[in-house]
């Protein structure tokens, strides 16, 4: 470890415990908060690592609680791969401005692997609704300078690696380059929001998850062919675009993302990507190829997402749902919730914090609140994505209006929709009538091929 005195902006101040106050626990809880060392002279320093939605959200969050904020990112001016459609609830509830959206999409097509098209939306969606498509440099890029305008000192630098501490009074040590030039950082705590291959993960052991990839190519089109697409996204299933997800084609400022994911067979990803094109072929046709973009994406929670002062947002964490693999807007909420946890956990930065306090107010909240959305996700992955007779029911369900309302009453809202009980009985009836139909049908295809 390196000298105290070479650190950067070193924990000097000495850790010294006053008498605390009696605590006020909430009556729904019944485990007792150990009393924590007050920090004399000086606030809680945390380092949030990753400038993305997840990262860019908790450093805003900490730094307006009066935590002394770091927000490293590596490459500001680049974003991951992303379809870039968030929901319409995170307009209002993160204050996104709305010159920062592409497009309003008030129409989707859901294309089977034969084909067949349903509308989804163009009845379904109330007047007032869409689905915001944005660009993540652009989202990116916002969040991280309002972070900054709340406080937090942003630092374009490579985190190389981390000094886990010896014990709950010690510092963690942060190295890093800048510009070639190797630093260090001492800090309280810190928030891993560097994606899915996140080295603070490694760096306290989080264990490892599945990922996918996804692929994608931004294709400037032709004025009329994008005139399709104004406020229009498709989604394609089958197994020629990929064994375990679904292809996609979003549209963007001047551009479309045509790309695609898969998890079981990511050597054949661009494989996948052709057959995409392929499908879309008249749609496309004359359009330029002005950017291809690929990155990992995470299946399922990391095993631990909390250890000693340390805690996993976003991608690092795991936060990306099965189905539709959406991620921005769990990114930012877990960024969030991450750091509006350790505001109140340290007293607004006056109190040391610990592991049990960050599983308390972070991580408890966290999956009270979402593991059963990401739960019934998986589920769903399962059913309708494992063969194309599957997919094809899929598609058929999606064509029942109630069944289009509650997806985006739930997917707008980041609420569990309220159902009618006598059409969720009929949905349920009308899903297992398409499952055991299409098995039917995909069988009879399969005779007749032999």
């Amino acid at each position: 470890m390196a000298a105290s005195s070479q650190l950067q902006n070193p924990l000097k101040t000495p850790f010294s415990i006053k008498k605390q106050k009696p605590c006020s626990v909430k009556p729904r809880r019944l485990s007792l908060i150990a009393a924590l060392p007050r920090l004399n002279g000086r606030k809680l320093r945390v380092a949030v690592i990753g400038g993305g939605p997840a990262g860019s959200s908790a450093a805003e969050a900490l730094a307006s609680g009066g935590i002394e904020t770091f927000l490293f990112e590596r490459t500001p001016s680049t974003a991951k791969p992303c379809g870039g459609a968030i929901p319409l609830c995170m307009l209002d509830e993160f204050s996104i401005p709305l010159h920062l959206i592409d497009r309003h999409v008030t129409k989707m097509k859901i294309i089977s692997p034969s084909n067949l098209t349903v509308d989804f939306g163009s009845k379904s969606l109330r007047t007032h609704e869409s689905i915001p498509m944005l660009r993540r440099e652009v989202l990116d890029s916002f969040l991280r300078t309002r972070a900054g305008s709340s406080g937090a000192r942003i630092i374009p630098s490579l985190v190389t690696h981390l000094e886990i501490p010896p014990s709950s009074s010690s510092p963690y040590i942060i190295h890093h380059t800048v510009n070639n030039s190797r630093q260090t950082l001492a800090v309280d705590a810190i928030i891993g929001a560097d994606g899915a291959n996140s080295k603070v993960a490694k760096s306290i052991k989080a264990g490892d998850y599945t990922c996918a990839i996804a692929f994608q190519e931004r294709i400037k089109l032709p004025d009329d062919k994008m005139e399709y697409y104004q406020n229009l996204a498709e989604m394609y299933v089958g197994d020629d675009v990929s064994p375990d997800f679904y292809a996609w084609v979003f549209p963007k400022c001047d551009h479309v993302a045509v790309g695609t994911g898969t998890v079981c067979a990511k050597q054949d990803i661009k494989l996948y990507q052709r057959g995409i094109k392929q499908r879309v072929q008249n749609k496309i046709n004359g359009g330029k190829v002005i950017k291809v973009e690929a990155h990992p994406i995470p299946e399922h929670p990391r095993p631990i997402r909390v250890r000693g002062r340390v805690a996993l947002v976003g991608d690092a964490a795991g936060y990306v749902t099965k189905c539709s693999g959406e991620g921005i807007y769990f990114a930012a909420k877990s960024g969030r919730m991450c750091g509006e946890a350790i505001v109140r956990a340290s007293e607004g930065g006056e109190s040391m914090i610990s592991e049990d306090d960050l599983k308390r107010e972070y991580l408890m909240e966290w999956d009270k609140k979402y593991v059963s959305t990401f739960r019934f996700l998986d589920l769903l992955q399962r059913v309708f994505y494992g063969s194309d007779e599957a997919r094809e029911a899929l598609v058929e369900v999606c064509g029942s209006e109630y069944v289009q309302r509650m997806t985006f009453d739930s997917y707008l809202y980041k609420k569990l929709a309220k159902g009618d009980r006598w059409e969720d009985v009929k949905m349920v009836l009308g899903t297992l009538g398409s499952l055991m139909r299409c098995k039917i049908i995909g069988r009879d295809m399969e005779a007749l091929k032999l």
